[in-house]
């Protein structure tokens, strides 16, 4: 069995769309959706981009059934303290239906340019396991109140610094799909947490050209490499299988097109659909 979870970067639409998409998410067998976290949408600085967690507690607020989350929140915009008591407010508030995605920042020249001083990346890295180590304890009592049940942790990256982290706090870990070849290297290494892999489809629906739609998206996202896949729904039942059969368990869809909510739906239904579950 695994998890699909709709991915969205949340700019240049309105809110209002990615409360529809992520109700077509919902009723289509997706278990969760997640957003990016930025203060300005990476390469287009000038383009409208909405807070992280502004956003998933509005749709937490407008859907009944899925997690909301993120890839990932970045370490460095939020105290752990106040990150704490954010994350426990919405997992009460959805009930439960809230996890904890977390990094500790791909972006320096986003961080530099809003005056966030963080040090180099292990230094950042440093950041997050303590950070974590926080967190727990602001959960575990330190602060009231406390979850009423576990809020999972999900952290993504592949240094060797960042999977120590992820072993020693995270119940996900997340594979960039540009790097999906490293998967069965970085896989004995994220101890008991489960592997979730992020993925760009091109997903060339019923009546469409799967040629021009692998074309189109590659012209805006083939700097992914293997992080980009086309093809019809048996081609990518094919693709996931295979993912799925070296211990992914979860799947972060992120359509090339921002897919409109009958594509989401006819995505459940035709990819979504041949997958057993629970």
């Amino acid at each position: 069995m695994v998890e699909w979870f709709l991915y969205m970067s949340q700019y240049r639409m309105p809110i209002d769309e990615f409360v529809v998409r992520s109700q077509a998410a919902e009723g289509s067998g997706f278990g969760g959706v997640a957003f990016f976290d930025h203060l300005e949408t990476p390469g287009m600085p000038s383009s409208p981009v909405w807070e992280a967690m502004g956003i998933a507690t509005w749709v937490a607020a407008k859907t009944s059934r899925i997690t909301v989350g993120h890839l990932v929140l970045c370490d460095a915009f939020r105290h752990p303290a106040v990150l704490a008591k954010q994350a426990v407010t919405l997992a009460e508030a959805s009930g439960g239906r809230f996890e904890l995605g977390i990094g500790s920042g791909s972006m320096p020249t986003e961080l530099a340019t809003f005056g966030l001083r963080t040090g180099d990346a292990a230094h950042r890295i440093d950041r997050l396991d303590r950070d974590l180590t926080l967190l727990k304890e602001y959960w575990g009592g330190a602060q009231s109140p406390a979850p009423t049940k576990p809020i999972p942790i999900v952290v993504g990256g592949t240094g060797p610094r960042t999977m120590e982290v992820v072993r020693n706090h995270a119940d996900w870990w997340n594979l960039p799909g540009p790097q999906l070849g490293r998967l069965p290297e970085l896989l004995p290494a994220i101890g008991a947490a489960r592997a979730s892999v992020q993925q760009m489809v091109g997903f060339a629906r019923r009546g469409s050209d799967p040629r021009e739609v692998a074309e189109t998206s590659r012209k805006r996202w083939g700097q992914l490499g293997p992080g980009l896949v086309t093809g019809t729904a048996d081609e990518l039942v094919e693709f996931f299988t295979g993912l799925s059969e070296q211990g992914v368990q979860r799947f972060y869809v992120w359509f090339s097109d921002s897919a409109q909510p009958d594509a989401i739906e006819e995505f459940g239904e035709t990819v979504i659909g041949r997958f057993p579950t629970a």
